[in-house]
């Protein structure tokens, strides 16, 4: 069984390689112009400056996982075993 799974895997993965440098032969190359590789937002043309990422909610992120990660665990393992009504759990 174990050969099988292996002689499946290469078989896949043998194709993947194939398809994936098939298409590069097959497909014509882009012809890339400045306004295509410009950035944009809602048709103005925008300098592209440094990403800003506002950080300051990461305590909510970290209270919400902490609290909502358990019970969504123990409801799907009750709903796995069987022992107890898993919508008992998330209320």
């Amino acid at each position: 069984m174990l050969i099988e799974i292996l002689i499946a895997f290469l078989i896949i993965l043998a194709l993947t390689t194939l398809i994936y440098f098939g298409s590069k032969v097959l497909i014509p190359p882009s012809s890339e112009s400045q306004d295509k590789t410009e950035m944009y937002a809602c048709g103005e043309k925008v300098e592209s400056t440094r990403l800003l990422v506002n950080v300051t909610l990461y305590k909510y992120l970290i209270f919400f996982v902490i609290i909502d990660s358990p019970a969504l665990i123990l409801a799907f393992a009750a709903l796995a075993l069987e022992i107890i009504n898993p919508f008992t759990l998330l209320i």
